[in-house]
């Protein structure tokens, strides 16, 4: 089987396997997930060999003829757009799995879910047919549903509903501008790459209107103000490794599809730039500002998703090659940031039992490793220097800049506002003098310290060498911008 249909398909496989498991096998349940991950990991990141960097083309394309009458291809491939957020996928959805294992109830559910998650993710990814790509968008729906209203909070109820019923109608948008542009190619087709190529007679007046209905179902995704509120309910109520999932990966199909859609409506994300820009400023500050007024640890990092997805909207909007690498930098080193610090409220969580941060004090004398990695993910989330995020904020600012001006001003505020509520977490939780009531905690456990650990490297690693991750996304990035040049 080729490569990318093995990578996409082995978690469907793993699956079908557990399926065939009695569900009182729980190690040989949890043995098989992590297995199945573990391949489609080390086969993602095996490409790392073979993809050229210094090619805009397609690479490792597969085409199938799937539904011919009506122009359905089965066709993948993967660009320096799509292939690093396969990397951070297959990467996310390992570490949650190992993470997953402190889930004592239903567990061959609970893993089958994940695994067909992760398989309408990568499905997401790869796809290079419209209709295939809305097809694994939409699967995706059904596992997080599950996994949130199965195995969520208190209120986990109406966090599933919320969150399929946002995204679903955000979905039928999506396939009304799809059918738009179906419907207006010559011969019609839902293949991405022969679409691109139709789009040449179609004038802005035509590409404003299908792109506002695919942006209003990527919207949902990202969020964007004021389409947000299904997120801060799903990620309290989510359970810790879903949450990974849900803000590490998840909230990156909306941008991605954002970013995928201006290849081929250049002319509508042209006219709708500024108010995208808008959006994002919006984004930015909301977030910030509602993560700074929260105590619980979770809604905090719940919310700081929303400010700086808001970054990601204005690195689009800067209709450049800066802002776009700023873009998709930032949803990488976003969703290792935020996946890490979902991981360690968990941990902290299982043990006292609480996550309000009023209650901690001094942690750093109690659990020390602890303190250091999630003071670690703190600086990396609000832009420290050397850290993974600040080489994202900064693309996103100069290319900004160069098409904006002064009004990245507006940015910046945001990322005061981070570092301020990034800083109080710090100092709130683990300096001072020790609350007595955590003096006997336990520190971070070897299979969490296994799940953290390559996200906390990660973090150093795209902060002091972000070449590593810019390489794979530049040379696709500058051939995009090339539709904006004036």
């Amino acid at each position: 089987m080729p490569i990318l249909s093995t990578i996409t398909w082995l978690p469907l496989l793993g699956v079908l396997v557990i399926l065939f498991l009695p569900k009182q096998r729980v190690q040989l349940i949890q043995s098989v997930a992590l297995v199945f991950t573990a391949l489609s990991f080390v086969l993602s990141w095996s490409l790392l060999f073979s993809f050229n960097r210094n090619t805009t083309a397609l690479q490792f394309t597969e085409r199938r003829e799937w539904i011919p009458e009506l122009g359905m291809t089965y066709a993948l491939g993967i660009d320096g757009l799509s292939f690093p957020l396969i990397l951070l996928t297959t990467l996310i959805t390992l570490v949650a799995v190992i993470a997953s294992f402190g889930i004592q109830d239903g567990v061959k559910g609970y893993f089958a879910w994940f695994l067909l998650l992760e398989f309408a993710v990568l499905g997401v990814f790869v796809a290079q047919d419209w209709f295939l790509f809305y097809v694994f968008y939409e699967v995706g729906l059904v596992p997080m549903f599950f996994l949130i209203g199965l195995w969520g909070g208190q209120r986990k109820d109406a966090a599933a509903m919320s969150f399929f019923l946002y995204t679903l109608v955000g979905s039928i948008f999506m396939l009304l501008g799809i059918i738009a542009v179906y419907l207006n190619s010559d011969p019609r087709t839902f293949n991405m790459l022969e679409l691109t190529e139709a789009r040449e007679g179609w004038t802005q007046a035509f590409q404003i209107g299908p792109f506002l209905a695919f942006f209003l179902g990527f919207a949902v995704k990202i969020p964007i103000f004021p389409l947000h509120g299904w997120l801060p309910l799903a990620h309290v109520e989510a359970p810790t490794p879903v949450s990974m999932l849900l803000s590490g990966i998840l909230l990156k199909l909306g941008a991605y599809g954002l970013l995928r859609v201006s290849e081929l409506l250049p002319l509508g994300l042209e006219w709708f730039a500024p108010f995208l820009l808008a959006l994002g400023f919006i984004n930015i500050m909301y977030g910030a500002l509602l993560a700074w007024r929260q105590t619980d640890l979770k809604s905090m990092v719940a919310f700081s998703s929303i400010d700086h997805m808001g970054f990601v909207l204005v690195g689009i909007a800067a209709l450049n090659a800066t802002g776009f690498t700023g873009a998709v930098m930032m949803m990488v080193t976003h969703g290792v940031i935020t996946a890490a610090l979902f991981l360690l409220v968990g941990v902290i969580y299982e043990r006292a039992h609480t996550r309000d941060l009023t209650e901690f004090g001094g942690l750093m004398a109690s659990v020390p490793v602890f303190s250091i990695l999630m003071s670690l993910a703190l600086l990396a989330s609000m832009g420290l220097p050397g850290l993974a995020q600040f080489v994202s904020e900064f693309h996103v600012l100069v290319g900004g800049f160069q098409r904006w001006g002064l009004y990245v001003i507006i940015a910046l505020l945001g990322i005061l506002v981070t570092a301020a509520y990034s800083l109080r977490t710090i100092g709130r939780m683990f300096m001072g003098p020790l609350n007595p009531k955590w003096a006997g905690l336990k520190d971070i456990g070897g299979r969490e310290l296994v799940a953290v650990a390559p996200l906390a490297a990660l973090m150093l690693i795209l902060g002091l060498f972000p070449s590593v991750a810019l390489g794979l996304m530049d040379t696709t990035l500058t051939q995009m911008a090339t539709l904006f040049e004036e």
